[in-house]
């Protein structure tokens, strides 16, 4: 592939309507809380990343894609190496029925190819025709996930609050409801009714979300599920695999897989700054 800009405001100020900004990020990159005047479609071909908003935080494996509208300050942080293939969308193609808060989206095998080839097309020229009609269908592929695992609101109550970034930070820390209480100051009675009340769910179940959520991107950098079921706290993998595919629905073995199987399909296809 050609290369290409890699800053933003190239892709701001672009006659395009839609534009497509190819980026890598090593392991550990981390791009500090930012905003675009463009929405975005925020999409890596291969690794995981996590992106953060004031309200919520999303882990995206090649698999899913982040609807961010224009003008909503959000960070990010690559779990492992990520390569970012970002959409600009300015307001004038942006369809009115698109969402005004962000939005997980699947993403297809046609959308995948999709985003690749706007990715190729140079930001110095005027697309040819075939290349806007490639442009226009883009939208119409785009479908919306009905909320899902890989989506973890961020709670009101300071306490909860403390305790969910513990846990996000070190999701094998074992400690029940009745040691966090007295971490936090609240009894595990108030604890649990705040979780319930936030979250619509028991502590132990937005627990193994958090576990499910974090193993991802180390399935998808290859490391073995015994070491991982390990690090989380599971005695044994067989049960760590039971709630793994308890809360995605899917084996462990399968995100390592489509993981890796992408991001060597890519270069077959022809195909720090904020992101």
């Amino acid at each position: 592939m050609d290369l290409k800009s890699t800053d933003p405001r190239d892709y701001e100020a672009s006659l395009h309507g839609i534009a497509a900004m190819p980026k890598e990020f090593p392991a550990g990159s981390r791009v500090p809380p930012h905003v675009h005047g463009r929405a975005q479609l925020i999409y890596a071909t291969s690794g995981v990343m996590e992106v953060t908003t004031a309200d919520g935080l999303w882990l995206l494996p090649p698999q899913r894609a982040l609807w961010m509208p224009a003008g909503i300050a959000h960070a990010m942080v690559a779990r492992c190496h990520v390569s970012l293939r970002t959409l600009y969308v300015a307001p004038d193609a942006c369809p009115a029925a698109f969402p005004d808060a962000p939005r997980l989206v699947r993403v297809s095998a046609l959308l995948r190819e999709l985003i690749l080839r706007v990715a190729r097309m140079p930001l110095d020229r005027e697309p040819s025709e075939h290349e806007r009609r490639i442009v226009a269908l883009l939208p119409y592929e785009i479908a919306w996930e009905p909320g899902g695992v890989f989506h973890l609101p961020i709670p009101k109550d300071r306490r909860l609050a403390r305790i969910c970034r513990s846990l996000i930070d070190d999701p094998g820390d074992g400690r029940d409801l009745e040691a966090w209480a007295a971490e936090v100051g609240a009894s595990s009675r108030t604890l649990a009714r705040l979780f319930r009340r936030e979250f619509g769910s028991t502590f132990l179940i937005w627990r193994k979300q958090v576990r499910a959520l974090s193993a991802v991107p180390r399935l998808a950098a290859g490391e073995p599920v015994g070491v991982v079921s390990a690090d989380l706290g599971y005695e044994t993998p067989g049960a760590f695999a039971a709630m793994f595919r308890q809360m995605m629905g899917a084996r462990p073995s399968r995100y390592g897989d489509q993981d890796r199987s992408r991001s060597t399909g890519e270069a077959g296809l022809t195909l720090s700054d904020p992101a």
